[in-house]
């Protein structure tokens, strides 16, 4: 079943084709990466799958349904969340209070039922504050349910944001760059988180450089270079692609020939 479909897809600046006339499906329950040279256009393709931006041409369909133009807040609602390759982090906030802000969606937002606690509002933060906890420890931090963010180390940050982004129990979730400026150990454990979440059924979308991580996790990839699609496969199809090889692994390789590998 795919769960989201892109089509004929474009977004232009000023006349400059940041992601051109794409087309790709992700099926449910899957890893999917997205890889491509710097430029490529992957967090473009983010960023309008996610709201962030209108689309100059071509449709989003999430679960048969057309979400194109929707706002990041109507797309959660539909089970679609992601994050950022920069940590969006309250830095003011404690770690589990960043991961109830994930969770709003099912809070009661009404002004004066939350202002004099009315109607169950008590009981209903209590129990969010409760699976923000559950959430920390699924992405490993169980350790730092009591600690500031600004505390906290950046490895365990990009976690932080992972569970956040869990909190509004999405479908599909889109990791941009999740191991970025991580070490080896931090990289594995990002890994295996991948790994974690798919198995609980969300389906994984991830914009990723770190080329072992891609071709290790991945169920599907799609190649972008210059806002279109180049390729597109399981790891072993597009490693041999002569044309993927070419404009990117080929590249990435003379830098480190295992990085592909």
């Amino acid at each position: 079943m795919t769960l989201l479909s892109v089509e004929n897809l474009s977004k232009e600046f000023g006349g400059v084709h940041a992601v051109e006339d794409l087309t790709f499906g992700i099926a449910a329950g899957t890893i999917h990466s997205i890889i491509g040279p710097n430029g490529a256009g992957k967090t473009t393709l983010f960023n309008l799958i996610s709201g962030l931006y209108t689309p100059t041409g071509g449709r989003i369909r999430l679960a048969d349904q057309d979400v194109t133009g929707l706002a990041p807040y109507a797309l959660a609602a539909r089970g679609l969340s992601r994050t950022f390759q920069n940590l969006q982090i309250f830095f003011n906030m404690t770690a589990l209070e960043n991961v109830m802000v994930g969770l709003h969606l099912q809070l009661d937002r009404r002004f004066w039922p939350a202002l004099l606690r009315l109607g169950g509002v008590a009981r209903k933060e209590r129990l969010a504050r409760e699976r923000a906890a559950e959430l920390m420890r699924f992405v490993g931090l169980g350790g730092y349910l009591d600690a500031d963010a600004d505390a906290m180390p950046y490895g365990a940050l990009k976690r932080l944001e992972i569970a956040r982004a869990l909190a509004s129990k999405p479908r599909i979730l889109l990791l941009d760059e999740p191991a970025a400026g991580l070490n080896a150990s931090e990289t594995e454990a990002i890994d295996a988180l991948i790994r974690k979440t798919a198995e609980t059924g969300v389906t994984v979308v991830l914009v990723e450089h770190d080329m072992r991580l891609v071709m290790g996790v991945s169920d599907h990839i799609l190649v972008l270079d210059n806002g279109r699609k180049l390729g597109e496969g399981t790891a072993e199809q597009v490693r041999t692609d002569p044309a993927v090889i070419h404009a990117y692994l080929g590249a990435m390789s003379r830098g480190g020939a295992d990085a592909v590998h």
